[in-house]
């Protein structure tokens, strides 16, 4: 499909990334860019074919897809080095998990003579690092491609059968939507499970006891969502500007919640818990998950 791919960053989604190229031999020729000797040493351990680089030189001046795996605040610097060595022909994607500052990102510093096509795979987990590297992670699993104006639709529809060809559902989105979107069902629900473990934390001091070791399925099951990459979430937090408004709307509800239990509206409540269990249903429904009991833990 590929003469030759570079992935920029090679953590759990860059790694599982090369995975998938390798298994489906989707390249010829397969670089790593990665800058920490770690995960260079977990990359060879698991014997993935490719070639790493040190740096953006000549010697990646040919490649014919670029994918940025790094954290969001390193994009700027990647631009800038990305400039003075590709051709145009080459295809630039990433796997951010916001686009609106991309976009304008790359149309602000990025060469007019190069297409930078941003992706958002929906895939990935709490854990970090190439030793979680999986070929399937991307199996079944959304990819949104951001759609803008005077967008090339050559590399667009190669990018697209690019990664269909690793397993993701694609569809099309405009990177406002997208934000829209992404702000409640992934960002607020990270912001919530790091809030609820400092409430956590708080209540542990208060009382003085370890009430962290008395945790039911709740806390534990937040506390895998709360134990992703720090510096990735710091960066989408951010960036996308509307977590300030599901914020707001969460606040809005949770007061509303507190209200009823003051008040001990058992109609209300009850309303609102069955309301709630929909949601649940639906993302089954929509196979978004599994319908066994526990997420299917064994």
């Amino acid at each position: 499909m590929f003469k030759k791919v570079l992935i920029i960053g090679c953590g759990l989604i860059g790694s599982s990334i090369l995975k998938a190229i390798n298994s489906k031999k989707l390249s010829k020729e397969t670089f790593v860019l990665e800058k920490s000797k770690k995960n260079i040493s977990k990359i060879k351990k698991n014997k993935s074919n490719c070639r790493f680089v040190k740096s953006i030189n000549s010697k990646i001046y040919d490649v014919d897809l670029v994918i940025i795996c790094t954290p969001m605040s390193q994009y700027k610097k990647i631009i800038e080095k990305l400039n003075k060595i590709l051709k145009a022909s080459c295809i630039i994607t990433d796997v951010g998990s916001t686009k609106k500052n991309i976009i304008k990102l790359k149309n602000k510093f990025l060469n007019k003579k190069l297409d930078w096509i941003s992706s958002h795979p929906i895939a990935g987990s709490e854990v970090s690092g190439p030793e979680y590297g999986n070929k399937n992670l991307f199996l079944n699993k959304w990819c949104v491609i951001i759609k803008e104006k005077r967008q090339n639709l050559k590399k667009t529809n190669l990018l697209i059968k690019f990664w269909k060809k690793i397993g993701s559902k694609v569809v099309l989105m405009n990177p406002v939507i997208h934000d829209k979107i992404f702000s409640i069902t992934s960002h607020l629900p990270h912001l919530i499970a790091y809030n609820l473990m400092k409430t956590a934390q708080d209540s542990q001091k208060i009382q003085r006891k370890n009430l962290i070791q008395y945790s039911a399925g709740g806390l534990r099951d937040f506390s895998r969502i709360a134990a992703s990459n720090e510096v990735m979430w710091r960066d989408i937090f951010f960036n996308n500007d509307n977590i300030i408004k599901a914020i707001n709307l969460f606040t809005k509800n949770l007061n509303s919640f507190k209200k009823i239990i003051q008040n001990k509206n058992n109609k209300k409540l009850l309303t609102r818990l069955i309301n709630s269990k929909k949601v649940r249903t639906q993302i089954v429904q929509l196979k978004q998950d599994v319908a066994k009991p526990d997420f299917g833990r064994e």
